[in-house]
């Protein structure tokens, strides 16, 4: 079995090319540090760059990152939203790479943990869940991450997703209505769909 993947556990076999840039976003400048075998290594992905511009939480409380990689996503969303962020991703590697970003930028309130998905919470609950779910990890993964966001979620909370429409933006839409009951289409770029979804509650 090939473990190499930027959704495996564990890929510290591949040999370390460690690398960084720079990011000017939402009037804030950020640097990353990257390495082999973590999603999207030479710059941030078009689909988390769009996350992050379209991105806007609806109530107080702390926010999740799930498959968060070397951390970009949710390091931008609390260093601007000033905002705890609990980053966390299967990748050993991702994951020490996601607190070093973290220190760096000097994101103080974000925080990286390696978990399966949802793996380590319990019944802790969040404001938002973004998510750029890994596609090649398969369907079922990226369905659990969308099941799993329902008893995660604050009331009035919401999640986020982004996923280009060639890589099941549609059925993933039909999905998400059937669990949260509604799914708007926030933003739409060159393919990428930005997903939200409220945590609705009946009185």
């Amino acid at each position: 079995m090939n473990n190499n993947h930027y959704y495996s556990k564990n890929n510290d076999n591949l040999i370390s090319k460690p690398q960084n840039f720079k990011l000017n976003i939402l009037e804030h400048t950020f640097e990353f540090q990257t390495d082999s075998g973590v999603f999207s290594k030479n710059y941030i992905d078009f689909g988390s760059y769009t996350m992050l511009k379209t991105f806007k939480p609806d109530i107080d409380g702390p926010i999740l990152d799930v498959g968060c990689g070397y951390g970009p996503i949710g390091i931008v969303i609390s260093r601007v939203f000033d905002r705890e962020v609990l980053m966390l991703d299967i990748n050993d590697r991702a994951i020490k790479l996601a607190s070093e970003n973290a220190e760096l930028n000097k994101a103080t309130k974000a925080v990286a943990k390696q978990s399966n998905i949802y793996e380590i919470l319990n019944n802790d609950k969040f404001a938002s869940i973004i998510t750029n779910p890994p596609i090649r990890a398969g369907k079922k993964v990226v369905y659990d991450i969308y099941d799993g966001a329902y008893n995660h979620l604050l009331p009035g909370g919401s999640l986020w997703v982004v996923i280009q429409k060639k890589q099941g933006a549609p059925s993933s839409i039909e999905h998400l209505q059937k669990i949260f009951g509604n799914c708007e289409i926030v933003d739409k770029e060159k393919g990428y769909f930005i997903l939200k979804c409220i945590m609705t509650t009946i009185d």
